[in-house]
């Protein structure tokens, strides 16, 4: 347990070492403008001060692999807290190949504040370290798991590139579809950053609403009993026919449609709602404050880049995460699904959405190959593919059952 608590000591330091490296990001890109400052020098020395916190952290995340790797027996990929902790690690390994080549310090103010908002996602987890399931006891897990995260660490820094491009070239003096649909990517963002700000905070308060379930179900060992449902978060939706055993802060507004079974369905879609309407309520409060779109408020700091480059940004970051998550979600995958379950495919929820994932970014690559899909059109498809990938990681993980359901929230 020793190596376990000092895994979560410099995953610790790691998450603060890139929150600090965030924020001094976001000067070095901002503060080009004060007075008496040279912006390229402003830019210049705040830009490597904080290049240099995200490689300590960097540093010390490593240390918090390898220690759980080895404390836990088994790579830290085998539930939520560990995935999304690891896909952080892949976001900044990516980056900081990425900074070496191109030495771009707006890069580090969109991906840093990233691979923060996945860092803190993975924190409302449960950290425990809980020993393999027989079927995921194999190296496979090693190989597919971590090499699917790495393929989309890279992918999430083409999304960076690509959205940075967008907010770069997309005119915020007049209303488009173009800057309704950009607002409508911040706003997904928003989302997930309220997500973790609400359950990070009814967690502290510890007032948990229990439902039981009138129908015993099936528990781990195949026994019918009556289950439990526990929100961590205000109950909004209640699970089909079930009773409140202890109540929570607010009353249910309604319950769940019966085909949602499982006592986990209507928790996880309560998460999900919270999920929106924090997100709706943070985007609302931050264009009152700023009195305009957050796409305007945003694109001063990306005026002096060349558009072309964050094009060749992206499109590198993607031909290069295209081939790794090709061969860790579908090829590895398929390989370890028939060594445990005798089945190459079995249309689970995750492996689905891995393919939709696939398919999309197969696309990108034909288009801008094929067809000359360059700049915007390529833009929109890099932040798009994302999208799909946040997709998988929250709604499919969270929401539909499968071999590849998490619980916990």
């Amino acid at each position: 347990m020793q190596l376990i608590q000092l895994s979560d000591w410099l995953l610790d330091i790691a998450f603060v070492l890139y929150v600090i490296s965030s924020i001094v990001f976001v000067v070095a890109m901002t503060g080009k403008n004060w007075a008496g400052r040279d912006p390229k020098q402003h830019e210049k020395r705040f830009g490597t001060i904080a290049y240099r916190l995200a490689v300590v952290g960097f540093i010390a995340q490593t240390g918090y692999v390898i220690a759980r790797w080895i404390g836990g027996g088994h790579s830290p990929t085998s539930n939520m807290f560990e995935f999304m902790a690891f896909l952080d690690y892949c976001i900044i390994l990516a980056y900081l190949i990425i900074y070496r080549i191109y030495k771009l310090n707006v890069i580090g103010a969109f991906v840093l504040p990233l691979g923060v908002i996945m860092l803190a996602y993975s924190y409302v987890f449960p950290k425990d370290v809980t020993p393999l399931i027989p079927s995921l006891q194999s190296y496979w897990l090693h190989i597919h798991v971590t090499t699917a995260a790495l393929g989309e660490g890279i992918l999430a820094v083409g999304f960076a590139a690509g959205l940075m491009y967008l907010i770069r070239t997309v005119p915020q003096h007049v209303s488009t579809k173009s800057t309704k649909w950009l607002e409508v990517v911040l706003a997904v963002v928003l989302m997930l950053v309220g997500f973790i700000l609400m359950e990070s905070t009814f967690a502290r308060m510890d007032q948990k609403t229990v439902f039981e379930m009138n129908q015993p179900q099936p528990n781990m060992l195949g026994q019918m009993e009556k289950v439990k449902a526990e929100y961590t978060m205000p109950a909004l939706v209640a699970p089909a026919d079930s009773t409140i055993i202890k109540a929570g802060p607010m009353s249910p507004l309604f319950s769940a449609p019966s085909w949602m079974e499982g006592k986990d369905a209507a928790r996880k879609l309560n998460t999900m709602l919270w999920s929106v309407i924090t997100g709706v309520i943070l985007y609302g409060g931050l264009r009152l404050i700023f009195r305009k779109r957050l796409g305007a408020v945003i694109q001063p700091s990306v005026d002096g880049i060349e558009p072309d480059l964050l094009d060749e940004i992206s499109y590198r970051a993607i031909s290069i995460g295209y081939p790794v998550f090709t061969l860790g979600a579908l090829i590895f995958a398929m390989i370890w699904a028939q060594e445990a379950w005798g089945r190459f495919w079995g249309w689970d929820p995750k492996e689905v959405w891995a393919l939709i994932v696939w398919l999309f970014y197969s696309a990108y690559l034909h288009l801008r190959l094929s067809r000359g899909w360059i700049g915007a059109k390529s833009a929109w498809m890099s932040v798009i593919g994302f999208v799909i990938i946040l997709i998988t990681l929250v709604v499919v993980n969270l929401v539909i059952a499968g071999l590849h359901s998490y619980a916990g929230v």
